[in-house]
């Protein structure tokens, strides 16, 4: 049985600082209030009157270890974490005013904006949630990694993460059950970090990647562990990943009713499966994608 509640977003602005792992470029993200019904909204300040770019799965274009999206040619890049920490708090409503393409990585975590979004506070609109029923397992595959759908009749919304490591073992083989609620996704998803390991970081500042990003910043693993860096949790890669999904759940643009079981899955594989939920269980007037 869906249990129903009240649209939210923020009392009143937010920002969070900071710069983009993957171009190095200074940024600042700005979160604003909403009106009921319009979902969550990224804004290109730097672009002037620039369309906006609605966070649904139509927009996101294929891209690796992230997920970016496009709409009417403006681009917004790693939204993954700032829209787990919004549908993690259950913040339905918000625009996002950058000025620049992409976001910051802060920690690798969704920490800095949870914590952003708690110090402003949120308020009930007056309008019913749009909810996301799963009511029948659907999965998908892509070598040894899958993820699938299943329902829950408790209307409740889980995710359940294997991450194996087999060529990793300080890495190995983890796992992450949890209900997605604001209290449980503060305290147990938003501190986990982004991590890598020690060759895909030193191949990606080859390509002139990531080069303000020192292991501080983020997970790196060498063969012995976290290099310069302790972890926040021995599981703290599965809830990660976790953190992944729930973010790119985040595009079918509805609080889902059902439970997430991923092995391995990676951004396109859960996008894959995003696209597929908005197909065959999102109430219809969510799928046209709004300027």
């Amino acid at each position: 049985m869906s249990l129903s509640r009240l649209q939210r977003t923020i009392k009143r602005p937010a920002m969070v600082s900071g710069y983009g792992y993957w171009s190095g470029r200074d940024v600042r993200v700005e979160f604003r209030p909403a009106a009921a019904g319009t979902g969550i909204r990224f804004v290109r300040d730097d672009l002037g009157n620039a369309e906006q770019v609605p966070a649904r799965i139509e927009n996101r274009i294929d891209v690796g270890r992230r997920s970016n999206l496009r709409y009417a040619g403006v681009q917004v890049d790693m939204v993954e974490h700032i829209l787990a920490a919004l549908v993690g708090l259950q913040i339905d409503n918000c625009e996002i005013g950058v000025d620049q393409v992409e976001m910051p990585g802060c920690d690798g975590s969704s920490l800095a904006f949870v914590q952003a979004l708690d110090a402003v506070g949120t308020v009930e609109q007056n309008c019913a949630v749009q909810r996301l029923v799963i009511t029948e397992p659907i999965s998908f595959a892509d070598g040894d990694s899958w993820i699938k759908a299943q329902p829950d009749t408790t209307g409740k919304y889980s995710v359940h993460f294997e991450l194996d490591y087999p060529h990793a073992s300080v890495i190995g083989q983890q796992s992450i059950s949890i209900e997605i609620t604001p209290a449980n996704f503060r305290r147990e998803l938003a501190p986990c970090r982004t991590f890598v390991l020690q060759k895909e970081a030193d191949e990606m500042i080859r390509q002139g990647l990531g080069q303000r990003v020192t292991p501080r910043d983020l997970l790196v693993f060498d063969d012995q562990g976290p290099v310069e860096n302790v972890l926040r949790f021995q599981n703290e890669c599965a809830r990660h990943k976790a953190l992944d999904v729930i973010g790119d759940m985040a595009l079918t643009g509805c609080e889902i009713e059902g439970r997430i079981i991923a092995h391995r899955s990676s951004h396109q594989l859960n996008a894959t499966l995003a696209t597929e939920l908005v197909n065959r269980f999102a109430p219809t007037r969510i799928l046209r994608a709004t300027a």
